[in-house]
């Protein structure tokens, strides 16, 4: 995993924007998030973590067959940030590419990189999902600039026997709702300083409730799809790993899935929401603290603009 040094506190918030400390942990359950420099980029952080990945697996990077990184906050429109990593680290025989699934760019990452080693495609991948959100944000805006943080981490994936690995997952998108979460300008459809851009903002939108209410039900939905899809029930699951997004969002829908508190993991109070970095850094904590054993069954969930969502089942 790799995070920014630096560190915003609510404390800090209240100096910059019309909130305060209370206010923001009773709505989102973030205590403080890490803010990245001027000079830090998408790439910057999934360098580091992708080389750390690498390192512990014990991997050289000229055996990578194929790099993915999940980002919807990529260094440039293009070239694709993949290829920035793949250069940094030395991948010299790896392909390439940038997934945009925005928060459920993990969910969707495992699922598009472990289907192309089942199938044979590839052997050894490296999947990456990395965001810098605050980089989008309106620090004006008390809803959305409380939210987010900074950060990615890096999973190493390679073709082997056994039990361990992927079990199932299920990929969902609802674009009726891309009106709720959305950067309007910088794109195709409202380039910057064009005709076309006048009224459109350059920062992050979000409609909260309509947000809360989708996000709430994408993670019921998902993980009751993927367990059936596994054949599986939700006593099965030895952790539940989700989207750290919202406190709120994570209390209920664990609730409704009938999760005990012991088997969720949390960690939104130090980093906010990091987009698709959230789920491969709250794993990297949780093994780090002990939740995650080999042979564990983990669930995680992840949802966001698009909107899309979605499930996964490994066994660690």
């Amino acid at each position: 995993m790799s995070v920014p040094e630096k560190v915003l506190t609510n404390q800090d918030l209240e100096r910059m924007v019309n909130t305060s400390d209370e206010w923001i942990r009773s709505r989102t359950g973030v205590s403080e998030r890490h803010i990245s420099e001027p000079h830090q980029s998408a790439s910057y952080f999934a360098i580091r973590a992708a080389q750390e990945a690498l390192d512990r697996a014990g991997v050289p990077a000229e055996s990578l067959d194929i790099i993915c990184v999940a980002t919807v906050t990529a260094d440039h429109l293009f070239p694709g940030t993949a290829s920035l990593v793949q250069e940094a680290i030395g991948a010299k025989n790896a392909g390439a590419f940038d997934l945009g699934a925005a928060c459920a760019g993990f969910i969707y990452g495992c699922e598009i990189v472990g289907s192309m080693i089942q199938n044979g495609t590839v052997e050894r991948a490296l999947l990456i999902p990395v965001d810098v959100l605050t980089k989008f944000v309106n620090w004006e805006d008390r809803s959305t600039c409380i939210l987010f943080g900074d950060g990615g981490g890096a999973i190493y994936m390679e073709a082997g026997d056994g039990e361990r690995g992927l079990i199932a997952g299920v990929m969902r998108s609802d674009g009726s709702g891309a009106k709720h979460i959305t950067i309007d300008m910088g794109g195709s459809r409202y380039p910057f300083c064009s005709p076309e851009s006048k009224g459109r903002i350059n920062k992050i939108y979000m409609a909260g409730p309509e947000v809360y209410r989708f996000a709430v039900a994408a993670m019921g939905e998902s993980c009751r799809a993927v367990l059936k899809k596994a054949g599986m029930s939700v006593d099965d699951v030895d952790l539940f790993v989700p989207h750290q997004a919202n406190l709120r969002i994570i209390t209920a829908a664990s609730d409704r899935l009938g999760l005990p508190r012991e088997k969720v993991y949390i960690h939104i109070e130090k980093y906010g929401n990091m987009a698709a970095g959230s789920i491969p850094i709250a794993l990297y904590e949780a093994e780090r603290e002990g939740r995650l054993k080999k042979g564990d069954v983990l669930m995680t969930v992840g949802f966001g603009a698009g909107l899309v969502w979605g499930a996964n089942l490994i066994r660690w």
